[in-house]
């Protein structure tokens, strides 16, 4: 039976680099990493600009029903096949990635603990905790970068839906997550204490 961790934060916060972390410390035969964004929703069905108005920081623009599903096929030992979404265009590929069962699946997702029925299917779960303007410098290179984006429509979008999403639905699930990273603690240090907890779950299914 596979162990499920989740890591959630705002968007910037540093809990993909945490997750990775991990997973490279487990190792590919041992853990598996993916991450909520890959759940958006399809807008393939809207024209580009009804594409640019919808608000993908809100929770109704994931499909927690096919992510939930997919948490427990995991954990009963069956392999998934997560969508590859595309974020220039806001739709998902026909292409997916597999994945396949083992001992630690790490998930995680800025959303990811707004949700008491992904909750319910974690065995632990980390809120990396990081201040807004240290986010927004990051999600503006990245998007700039990666997602071929201009400065002016990334900071324009942070004010409109990014910071007032965080602060009504991100912010608040730090108060459920099992463990609290703070941005004054090196992520290397956090990888030490969560996986320091991971240790412990490990020891107590195998008793």
């Amino acid at each position: 039976m596979s162990l499920l961790i989740g890591i959630s934060g705002g968007s910037g916060s540093g809990k993909t680099t945490l997750a990775n972390m991990m997973a490279k410390h487990f190792g590919h035969r041992h853990s598996a990493t993916f991450a909520f964004d890959s759940y958006y929703r399809d807008q393939a069905h809207l024209d580009d600009a009804e594409r640019a108005l919808v608000n993908f920081d809100h929770p109704d623009s994931l499909d927690v029903d096919l992510f939930v599903q997919h948490l427990r096929d995991l954990r009963v030992g069956t392999e998934i096949a997560v969508p590859i979404y595309d974020f220039t265009r806001h739709s998902r590929t026909e292409d997916v990635h597999i994945i396949d069962p083992k001992p630690i699946i790490i998930v995680e997702g800025i959303l990811l603990l707004a949700f008491p029925e992904i909750r319910s299917c974690l065995d632990f779960t980390v809120y990396r905790d990081c201040p807004e303007e240290v986010r927004f410098q990051r999600r503006l290179a990245r998007d700039v970068a990666e997602r071929g984006r201009t400065p002016e429509s990334v900071a324009a979008q942070f004010e409109a839906t990014v910071k007032p999403m965080h602060d009504h639905y991100v912010q608040p699930s730090m108060d459920v997550a099992d463990l609290v990273t703070l941005f004054s603690e090196e992520l290397e240090d956090a990888s030490v204490r969560v996986l320091a907890e991971i240790a412990k779950l490990e020891a107590a299914v195998g008793a």
